[in-house]
């Protein structure tokens, strides 16, 4: 591994060795002609101390077209976040993992303008909602989590901030086209109409279409159609109402998982996939790709509305509503080979509000978030060869909305050369009481041991940040924060309740006793960290201390002779990052990102009777080593941008049975610029290759922390692909 690190490193010497051989002059008070930030610290516009990482509008450039629709693909370059993609466009829905230091990202948090975006069975942010040429940038809290960031159930795996590129005040036009490796095409426009009419209200409207085969097996990605639509109507001073209307929808074929024993003979397995023609036997159609597949439609409607009374006080409110209509079927080899289609029925609405006052010295914000949800997740059972329907699955019914309530207060202020900042936040879920249903041949009955009671979780979140201005250069700061993650994984816990009704009954235990154990996971998080800055480099060398409580982990009750996860794990984590840009030349830019991560249990686990030895053992499906690499080099009008990424050995048990191989990947992005042409304002021609060397290798583990052996599925990373693009600007 370490020879691997240290090839990554000798890569980047060796350009800018070659870069000053070619007599490039540096003229350091010009270095803004080049040095265009890709990433820069970032905070919350009431806090004093940098807690956060923003991706720049250039930065979310980088990646090219696998990052337009996807968030996480965006932030891949990122030290500290883990991206595990089965497909390189970005439309693999729901089949993209991430980590941010070691923790599932389903269990972060996911915002625009602050506002959360989240949903059921996966608990956690929808990142495949939004075009992301609609955003200036994005923020990263991989720690202390701002109090007033509107993180819904929570954000124990962090919390990203999604910034829109609201209307442009001046009229344009933008117009992209894309072609590429397995039959990708893409489409994007997006017109903005400068202020018109007496009262400057400014529109923006924007559209996409996108699909491609999958690179390996028979069905499709997409398509994918986006529509967002923008106003800003300014109306008091420099106050603006603004509007963000987003909807998407997409069709897509899935990508099948392999075992262990395939990643054993990775080469002759790299394609294995689901099948394109039905046999007539259950248990092998299963596997035919149709019924394996997905549909998902979104909508989000946010309004931001402050009111600036005076230099001291603001108001802001943000009212919005989110809703999610989704079908996945899925095929399963229950019951001699069923297709299970799952289907979600999510509706949210919510009130983010906010004051802030500035006593100059000292800035205070208080606010609170509201939120009603609703949410219908059911099942239905197919035949796999016929298509037809067998049976529902478990119903629940709730007894009206979960309802989410979050107080907030931050104060920061600033002290000679001190910045300091405190946050607390309140949250709440009262979660309703619900009542269970089984089914026969269709006829649904209520079952009352399957009835729950409704119940509230509630926890405090405090947060703290300073920082000290040695001097221009150097910055160290520290920041504590605790983060949670409401109660998860419902369903599995309801359908191995009802699959052993008999032994649950017999022993005594019901459903509202598993329940029970189920509690609020938490994190506190410490951060200790130097901001180096220079005309010629930024570098932000961190180091970090985590403790995780109430860590839903599986457990063996004895008076079932089951096993069934329960909040009760323990974890630590520690580990080292940098974020480093280097501005060698005018001409040439580089960018290092290490990471270290430890993630680890505290204590070892029981299971079926067995102690598994996994005390200070990594955690599934996390690298100790990332590395993140790379170089913009301008050349008149081009663009030339190779980059590497490195993944460590990861384990797919936590008996560390199942090892992944380490491995590097190389992208090369190739851009020409020109805005001195007669029919527009601006060209531009992309040229994506990813994976250059068409290297084979894991991507993503499908597996929960504690998942034991045999009991992972694994992804391939796709191979080389080529992505061309053409973009104009009016």
């Amino acid at each position: 591994m370490e020879r691997k690190v240290l090839v990554l490193v000798c890569f980047l010497l060796l350009a800018a060795v070659h870069a000053r051989a070619a007599g490039q002059e540096v003229q350091l008070e010009e270095m803004t002609v080049v040095g265009e930030k890709l990433v820069t610290p970032t905070r919350q516009a009431n806090e004093q101390v940098y807690t956060g990482t923003e991706i720049t509008r250039s930065g979310l450039d980088l990646p090219g077209a696998k990052a337009e629709t996807s968030v996480y693909e965006a932030m891949d370059s990122l030290p500290g976040v883990q991206v595990e993609s089965v497909d390189a466009t970005g439309l693999a829905v729901e089949q993209t993992n991430t980590r941010v230091r070691g923790v599932r990202g389903f269990l972060g948090s996911m915002t625009v303008e602050g506002v959360p975006n989240w949903g059921g069975n996966p608990m956690g942010p929808r990142e495949y909602l939004y075009d992301m040429e609609n955003f200036e940038s994005l923020a990263i809290y991989k720690g202390a989590i701002p109090a007033g960031l509107g993180t819904g159930v929570g954000a124990r795996g962090g919390a990203v901030e999604l910034r829109p590129r609201w209307p442009e005040k001046e009229p344009g036009l933008d117009l992209n086209f894309a072609i590429g490796s397995n039959a990708y095409s893409r489409a994007h426009s997006r017109v903005d109409t400068g202020s018109v009419g007496p009262l400057g209200t400014a529109f923006s409207a924007s559209a996409s279409w996108t699909e491609a085969e999958k690179w390996k097996g028979p069905g499709d990605l997409g398509p994918r159609v986006n529509a967002n639509f923008m106003v800003e109507q300014p109306y008091h001073g420099e106050d603006a109402v603004r509007v963000w209307f987003n909807y998407n929808d997409v069709e897509q074929d899935l990508y099948r998982a392999i075992g262990y024993d395939d990643v054993r003979d990775l080469h002759g397995n790299y394609r294995k996939d689901f099948q394109e023609t039905l046999t007539g036997v259950k248990n092998q159609d299963i596997y035919h790709y149709r019924n394996n597949r997905s549909e998902h439609a979104n909508m989000d409607i946010i309004a931001v509305v402050p009111f600036t009374f005076n230099e001291m006080f603001k108001a802001t409110l943000r009212p919005y509503y989110s809703w999610e209509d989704a079908q996945i079927y899925q095929g399963v080899i229950s019951q001699g080979g069923v297709v299970q289609k799952r289907m979600r029925d999510i509706e949210r609405m919510g009130l983010l509000s906010q004051l802030e006052v500035d006593l100059e010295q000292v800035r205070l914000s208080v606010g609170h978030l509201f939120e009603s949800v609703d949410m219908q997740i059911n099942t239905d059972i197919f035949h796999p060869t016929t298509g037809a329907f067998i049976n529902h699955g478990i119903r629940t019914e709730n007894d009206g909305n979960g309802y989410v309530n979050s107080p907030f207060a931050t104060l920061a202020g600033t002290v000679g050369a001190f910045d300091w900042q405190a946050g607390l936040k309140y949250f709440r879920y009262d979660e309703p009481a619900s009542k269970g249903f089984t089914s026969t041949a269709g006829v649904l009955a209520e079952a009352p041991d399957l009835a729950r009671d409704s119940r509230v979780y509630d926890i405090w979140l405090p947060s703290v940040g300073v920082s000290y201005m040695v001097s221009e250069m150097f910055q160290p700061y520290a920041s504590y924060g605790r983060s949670h993650i409401r109660p998860y994984s419902y369903v599995p816990l309801i359908n191995l309740y009802n699959a052993n009704t008999g032994k649950f009954q017999a022993a005594g235990v019901t459903l509202k006793d598993m329940f029970a154990g189920y509690d609020i996971e938490t994190s506190d998080n410490f951060e200790l960290g130097l901001r180096i800055t220079h005309e010629r480099f930024d570098i932000t060398p961190a180091v970090f201390y985590s403790r995780h409580d109430n860590l839903l982990t599986t457990v063996y009750d004895p008076r079932v002779d089951l096993s069934y996860a329960q909040n009760v794990g323990k974890a630590t984590g520690y580990g080292l990052e940098v974020e480093g840009n280097f501005y060698l030349t005018q001409a040439l830019t580089a960018f290092v990102n290490p990471s270290y991560t430890r993630l680890t249990y505290d204590k070892d686990l029981s299971y079926q009777g067995n102690t598994l030895k996994t005390k200070g053992e990594q955690v599934v499906d996390t690298p100790e080593w990332m590395v993140k690499a790379g170089l913009v080099w301008k050349v008149g009008d081009f663009e030339f941008v190779p980059g590497v990424r490195y993944m460590g050995e990861r384990y797919g048990d936590v008996e560390h049975k199942e090892k992944v191989d380490d491995y590097i990947v190389a992208d090369l992005s190739m851009n020409y610029v020109n805005r001195d042409v007669d029919f527009a304002e601006g060209l531009k021609l992309s040229l994506n290759l990813y994976n250059l060397f068409d290297t084979e290798y894991v991507s993503r583990i499908n597996a929960s922390d504690d998942t034991r052996e045999g009991g992972a599925s694994y992804y391939v990373g796709a191979p080389f692909t080529a992505v061309l693009s053409v973009g104009l600007e009016f």
